[in-house]
């Protein structure tokens, strides 16, 4: 009984997060600073919470050569599954990155 209740307080921890995220990002726009970067995304940091983005679709496999660690970028896109997938990245003097 005890392991249902801690998985159940586990899941709903996990669900009220993801919720907190989406709901933050939900117009499609976020804005932060480059944690890390690899080939096809990279990690934001938004001064609260730290989000996953899927910039294949904007830089290919090429990211890692556009986009460096403590960039202020600013991201449109949408939630999926988890990753933010970026339609546009822009840098803080409104420059297009990877385009």
């Amino acid at each position: 009984m005890k392991l249902n209740i801690v998985r159940f307080t586990f899941l709903t921890l996990g669900v009220a997060i993801t919720g907190c995220t989406i709901a933050q990002a939900q117009d499609g726009n976020i804005s932060g600073r480059v944690e890390r970067v690899w080939e096809d995304g990279f990690r934001l940091n938004n001064g609260t919470q730290t989000i996953k983005v899927d910039s294949y679709g904007v830089c290919g496999d090429n990211t890692a050569r556009q986009i460096n660690v403590g960039d202020q970028v600013n991201v449109t896109g949408e939630f999926d599954w988890g990753d933010f997938d970026a339609f546009s990245i822009t840098t803080a003097d409104g420059e297009n990155v990877c385009s």
